[in-house]
């Protein structure tokens, strides 16, 4: 081996020699990245958790909780404040026909596609504040998992809400599959910042959302159904099994809500209803409206005029499953508005639904409108 190569390998074995320390000095905090805030109450007092740019955790202890405090994103791009207040489950039923209903679905941590969408078709202004008026939003469910923004998401979401309210509008937040899937400990889609933090701070992470929580508290607020106006809205779907169980939609939403702590397993053996409510066949985890493959089991055409009957609507608007842009099933009388929201925003693909006086459209980011019913 003559000398040129010899040089030429020990060069390459430092290198890589060199490579060794950086690789073995990197820790837990280089997986997060901001986060926060998550705010708990223990013993009359206030708890406040958050992660800064840095990865350093910040947990605070407070006599009393904060009325007011600021989020941001992961990256500190998207600054708001959020103001404490009472929560109360929002009525299931509004029989007034908003003049316009703005629904989306499946977040999924992902801020900036939320706030896009809600910026392109006005009903948030450039500082994150609601400017939709005496209008309504719908979000149908799984604000968890996937992206790096989940928490700024729900509070992006609760400051709506009470804002809303002020300005004599509404914003209805229905029950997704991802929200229990994360309170039973089922963490198969969440990003491992998440994790990591609930690690260092020595609980599980679904505990970060517990009874005890400002978020859980208003999560299991959340009714799973929901009409407003002409329109059921449930994240999955409703088919022929859950019409024969013949229940009435605050039953279901009750339900639901009394066991969302539980672990899937201890919900499921609790009683016969909440098997069926939180199985496969359930509101949150049905795909037969969407679906026709036999393990699906589709509904049937009368047995869908049937549901609508009974709820006295004339559509079902669902999320849960994902398709390339918003579509509708069975003549119109369903319409599923999930959609990859990151594909589809870059492709300026349909993300969400406008529904305005007796016309439905499909919206992206730009605010314009194509017709769907």
């Amino acid at each position: 081996m003559n000398m040129h190569i010899r040089i030429l390998l020990s060069s390459v074995l430092v290198a890589a020699l060199n490579l060794i320390p950086c690789n073995a000095a990197k820790t837990w905090r280089d997986s997060l990245s901001v986060d926060g805030p998550y705010l708990l109450y223990e013993n009359g007092a206030a708890r406040m958790i958050r992660v800064d740019a840095a990865g350093n955790i910040e947990d605070q202890r407070m006599a009393a909780r904060p009325e007011r405090f600021r989020v941001t994103d992961h990256r500190g791009k998207f600054p708001f404040e959020v103001r404490l207040r009472e929560i109360r489950r929002e009525p299931w039923r509004q029989d007034r026909q908003p003049d316009k209903l703005f629904v989306m679905s499946d977040p999924h941590g992902r801020l900036d596609c939320v706030i896009s969408l809600l910026r392109g078709n006005g009903v948030i202004d450039k500082d994150l504040k609601w400017a939709y008026g005496r209008n309504h939003l719908a979000v149908i469910g799984d604000v968890f998992d996937r992206g790096d923004d989940v928490v700024p998401i729900f509070w992006l979401f609760y400051e709506l809400q009470r804002e809303a309210e002020e300005a004599g509008g509404r914003v209805s937040m229905f029950l997704g599959n991802h929200e229990p899937m994360v309170f039973s400990n089922d963490l198969r889609y969440t990003k491992p910042k998440y994790t990591i933090l609930a690690r260092e701070l020595g609980m599980e992470y679904r505990a970060l959302f517990g009874p005890d929580s400002e978020l859980g508290r208003w999560i299991a607020s959340w009714n799973t159904i929901g009409i407003i106006g002409r329109d059921l809205f449930v994240h999955a779907g409703l088919g022929g099994d859950f019409y024969r169980w013949n229940l009435s939609i605050p039953e279901v939403n009750l339900q639901m809500s009394s066991a969302i702590f539980l672990k899937n397993a201890d919900r499921k053996a609790k009683t016969d209803t909440l098997n069926f409510l939180y199985g496969s066949y359930g509101p949150i985890w049905y795909r037969g409206l969407v679906h026709d493959e036999p393990n699906r089991r589709p509904v049937a055409t009368d047995t869908l005029d049937l549901i609508r009957a009974r709820y006295g609507v004339e559509h079902i608007v669902v999320g849960h499953t994902i398709f390339r842009d918003i579509r509708t099933f069975y003549g119109g009388r369903v319409f599923d508005v999930n959609v990859d929201n990151k594909v589809n925003r870059r492709k300026h693909r349909g993300r969400a639904v406008l529904i305005e006086g007796d016309a439905y459209y499909v919206v992206g980011d730009k605010g314009r409108k194509r017709r769907l019913l």
